[in-house]
């Protein structure tokens, strides 16, 4: 074996040394780089992807949960500023149901379950009001955190102190909670009602009007409740309107240009004037059924025609006072001249009866009317530093934009002016500007891997799978060489066991021998010598 080994090491050096300079370089080379690409890849097999086991966590809770994790001797890995912890992707599931089965992450809120487990005789009555409103507060954040759109609910209540005595008046209780919401997501107005009467209902004695809802973003979700509507709160009511239709035309424009440009590249301020006059007035109109001809329709007609023709002589004449048929005086004139005369006499009378249109109209118009409207819109270029990294086109497109939703919004009857391009544009303002105000919020970490990793891993397999052929290939070559070597050098020479000692005389005389017949001629010379020297 070990003659075996000083042969493969000597074929080595013999091969290394006959090689050149360059090649010796390039096979260094080649050799160091498998050995990185080799390297690599068992560093990138073997490392452990770890995704959130849980997030949006409080300190208390990720220490809770760092801390049964290193007793079981699991990997894990805090982010987000103690707020999520990470573990081995394939240990997620059975972590959480483990986890929850010890009670984990134990949030250190108190509910309902509390008193179950802690109830005794010892706790005051101060104690118990005070774990029961805590109770109340973490069970009601808990309802909340079903709804959708919402992460998270912070809930205060506060009650109030019961009175001694029974003419005591009863005080009401208020409630102000923070909700934790999606990005994004827009509450319809039923889902607003439904949440004040889910807390207003969870709560005793706690009336709509003492609740107070916000997000984390302070925009406050108000109940539009009209029974509590008063001559005092005019004023509130009607800057609470003016509120609404500011903030529904701001998301409008926030969503669409967020989706535009980036949610947190585009920020808009509205500003609105409303019109609440309000006008009750009743109309009594008749128009005609025919508006072309100005005529209505016929309902009934009559037409009468009288028609006489007639000579001189009428019967039933004229008898004058004195007996004779002539009359006296002028009359008598006149008779006389148009005695022999004929006469034509016609009259037409026609009526129509027409009906038209009677309209009673009672018109209530709305009180609530956009009479003007502006909206200012600053956006952060692609590049921060770079104003001109965002074209003239795309400002275009956002002017564009605003000026349609102005348009659509102010009501053409309490406008000021005709909405001409040029006093549309005057209600616009784009600035284009770097924010360094912004709030910078946490990313995700993607926790697959690039393609290029499995990429590099292909082209790893392939050149250890050539490798490892080359090298099978070279060994088994090595071995056939080696063996035919073998079976050249090996000669078996089996001793005769007839044959003598062989002394100094007998070796002397072989060698003559064998001389004598492979060299005569030196044999000669030889024999020559031996006789001239005796």
């Amino acid at each position: 074996m070990k003659e075996t080994l000083q042969r493969y090491i000597g074929n080595l050096k013999e091969y290394w040394s006959s090689r050149s300079k360059k090649q010796k370089t390039i096979m260094i080379s080649v050799a160091a780089f498998c050995i990185v690409l080799i390297a690599i890849a068992a560093i990138i097999g073997t490392r452990t992807n770890l995704v959130p086991l849980y997030s949006n966590l409080t300190p208390s809770e990720t220490g809770t949960i760092k801390e049964s994790l290193d007793t079981r001797g699991i990997a894990s890995e805090i982010a987000d500023s103690g707020t999520t912890i990470k573990v081995p992707e394939e240990s997620v599931d059975t972590l959480k149901v483990e986890l929850a089965a010890e009670g984990i992450p134990k949030s250190g809120s108190i509910d309902y379950a509390f008193f179950s487990q802690n109830a005794g005789i010892g706790m005051t009555e101060n104690e118990f009001n005070v774990l029961k409103l805590e109770a109340m507060q973490t069970e009601l954040a808990n309802l909340i955190k079903g709804i959708d759109g919402v992460n998270d609910a912070k809930v205060m209540i506060n009650l109030p102190a019961k009175g001694i005595f029974v003419n005591d008046s009863s005080e009401e209780a208020s409630a102000s909670i923070v909700l934790n919401t999606k990005p994004g997501h827009q509450f319809e107005e039923s889902q607003i009602h439904a949440l004040y009467h889910l807390v207003a209902k969870s709560i005793p004695s706690l009336p709509t009007d003492n609740i107070v809802i916000t997000n984390q973003f302070f925009e406050y979700f108000d109940l539009k409740n009209k029974q509590n509507a008063s001559p005092e709160s005019t004023f509130a009511a009607q800057h609470e309107i003016k509120k609404d239709i500011e903030r529904d035309v701001q998301r409008q424009v926030q969503n669409m240009l967020g989706t535009l440009m980036g949610q947190d590249k585009v920020v808009v301020s509205v500003t609105a004037d409303i019109d609440f006059t309000q006008e009750n007035r009743e109309e009594n109109l008749i128009t005609p059924v025919d508006e072309e001809n100005m005529e209505g329709i016929a309902i009934s007609a009559q037409k009468i025609t009288e028609t006489f023709t007639g000579n001189g002589n009428a019967a039933g004449g004229f008898t004058p006072a004195g007996g004779s048929d002539e009359p006296a005086g002028s009359d008598a004139d006149s008779y006389l001249e148009n005695r022999n005369s004929n006469g034509d006499y016609e009259r037409i009378e026609e009526t129509i009866n027409n009906e038209v249109n009677k309209i009673r109209r009672e018109i209530v118009e709305s009180p609530y009317k956009v009479r003007d409207l502006g909206i200012q819109v600053m956006v952060e270029p692609p590049t921060a530093d770079d104003p001109a990294s965002l074209p003239q086109e795309r400002i275009n497109d956002i002017t564009q934009i605003l000026g349609t939703v102005v348009r659509t919004t102010i009501n053409k009857d309490a406008a000021a002016a005709e909405l001409t391009d040029e006093v549309i544009q005057d209600k616009i303002v784009v600035s284009v500007q770097p924010f360094n105000g912004k709030v910078v919020f946490p990313e995700e970490t993607d926790t697959s891997l690039p393609w290029w990793i499995y990429a590099i891993g292909g082209v790893l397999l392939l050149i250890i799978a050539l490798l490892i052929f080359l090298f099978a290939k070279a060994r088994q070559k090595q071995k056939q060489e080696e063996e035919m070597e073998l079976e050249a050098q090996e000669t078996f020479n089996l001793p005769d066991v007839n044959d003598e000692h062989e002394t100094e005389s007998t070796m002397r005389r072989k060698q003559l021998e064998k001389m004598a017949k492979e060299k005569p001629e030196d044999f000669a010379k030889l024999l020559r010598t031996w006789i001239a020297e005796d």
